[in-house]
């Protein structure tokens, strides 16, 4: 039997909804956003998960990568997709977009995306964060020589960069 879980994730907590083959909600649940948490929530309740479905969003990598390492068999799905699903649902709710999630899981009807290694994300925000410290280095540098400019002091751009 096949049992699916769709996850609803939030900053501070996440819905769970957990359908059987035929589609019905075995199980729903508001849990803390913390892979441990999740993971040891999952393994209590249902041992023999097909898959557990979130969509893209901030917390995505961190809540993907975490479960990885736990053991549990997770997928993310591409919110853009899910959202025209999602949207057709009458009620809107965290835990109506877990059950729908949840259905999407069941029957196969989503664009899985791509999750890169947790060390890959690592490198590109270092790679930001020297971009943004260029940026503001710069945009100092011009602004001290503009005021030298009201100063009638004009420095070369090499004095103001280097000194």
């Amino acid at each position: 039997m096949s049992i699916d879980a769709g996850l609803d994730v939030s900053d501070k907590t996440k819905h769970i909804c957990v359908v059987d083959v035929e589609g019905r909600a075995v199980r729903r649940d508001v849990v803390v956003s913390d892979p441990d948490v999740l993971a040891r929530w999952l393994n209590r309740h249902y041992l023999d998960l097909a898959r557990v479905v979130l969509e893209t969003g901030t917390l995505s990598t961190f809540l993907y990568h975490g479960l990885i390492e736990r053991g549990v068999k997770v997928e993310c799905i591409c919110a853009r997709h899910a959202k025209g699903v999602l949207s057709a649902r009458v009620n809107k709710s965290d835990g109506h977009d877990a059950e729908g999630v949840a259905q999407l899981a069941r029957t196969g009807w989503y664009k899985r995306v791509h999750m890169k290694a947790l060390a890959t994300h690592i490198d590109r925000a270092a790679l930001r964060i020297r971009s943004q410290l260029i940026t503001a280095r710069t945009s100092m540098a011009n602004q001290l020589r503009e005021s030298n400019r009201l100063l009638n002091d004009r420095t070369k751009t090499d004095d103001v960069c280097t000194g």
